[in-house]
């Protein structure tokens, strides 16, 4: 298993830890994305660069080998008020300087934003890099904190994101979306703006987040389009007593200010 995937029935451990805690998981992060990237033609994207390795306000999510020596997808979710903006921000701010209005309508009160989704060839087809690891994200929020959650979103991910519950947050950009990372890709704004209820996403993604939530340990052998996988969820977050979302809010409101003088001096960051 170590070496290769089982194809008939794959087996992988799927948690969660902080990024300052695992620098070396987050190295495995960066070069399996990094890779995906390469491999469909984008060589710089604000979410894949490495300063989020160094933010107390970065959580990560891995698909790993059982002997943690390979990772074969992940994803992050960044909350406001970290170390840096959030990659919508960092992203769009140029296009639309009012993305940091709309961020800080919802920061104030504890907001992130899920970022970084992929997976590798080896696990691609199982679900990994779509439904699985983006419930999980979504299933994380309530142990963080926060409110609301942000994407931005490829046009074969919004339909997803819409099934877990996201909502196309249309008041920037072009009536929501943006080229990016290149000027022949589209990107969507979606917002989940109700985490506990998930009164917009489908009833089975909806039940699929609630046992997640209920049970963050577990081991579940999941099903899509007639392949099954076995997955061990380790998604409870180790030291999260040493978190603090009142901190990172005030954080938040800081950087805004901050953010909101260098847009009129034309610098941004």
């Amino acid at each position: 298993m170590e070496d290769s995937l089982n194809k008939e029935k794959p087996e992988v451990r799927l948690r969660a830890f902080r990024a300052i805690d695992e620098p070396e998981a987050c190295e495995l992060f960066v070069q399996g994305h990094a890779q995906v990237l390469t491999n469909i033609g984008v060589t710089k994207v604000t979410s894949s660069n490495n300063k989020w390795i160094t933010n107390p306000a970065a959580f990560v999510m891995i698909v790993e080998s059982l002997d943690g020596k390979k990772v074969y997808g992940g994803v992050r979710l960044h909350v406001a008020g970290g170390s840096e903006p959030l990659p919508i921000e960092q992203a769009t701010c140029k296009m639309d300087p009012g993305v940091f209005d709309l961020v800080w309508e919802y920061a104030q009160y504890g907001t992130g934003e899920l970022c970084g989704l992929w997976n590798s060839r080896e696990i691609a087809g199982y679900g990994v890099g779509s439904i699985f690891l983006s419930r999980v994200c979504v299933a994380l929020v309530s142990q963080i904190g926060l409110r609301s959650l942000f994407a931005l979103g490829a046009p074969y991910t919004v339909k997803m994101a819409e099934n877990i519950g996201y909502v196309i947050e249309r008041s920037i950009g072009n009536n929501g979306t943006f080229y990016y990372p290149k000027l022949d890709l589209l990107a969507t704004t979606l917002i989940l703006k109700d985490p506990e209820t998930l009164t917009h996403a489908t009833e089975e993604d909806k039940m699929a987040i609630f046992k997640l939530r209920d049970n963050l340990n577990q081991v579940r052998t999941e099903k899509l389009r007639n392949k099954e996988i076995d997955i061990h969820y380790e998604i409870e977050i180790p030291n999260l007593d040493k978190w603090s979302l009142d901190e990172t809010i005030s954080n938040a409101k800081k950087i805004f200010s901050e953010k909101k003088l260098n847009v009129v001096d034309g610098s941004f960051f």
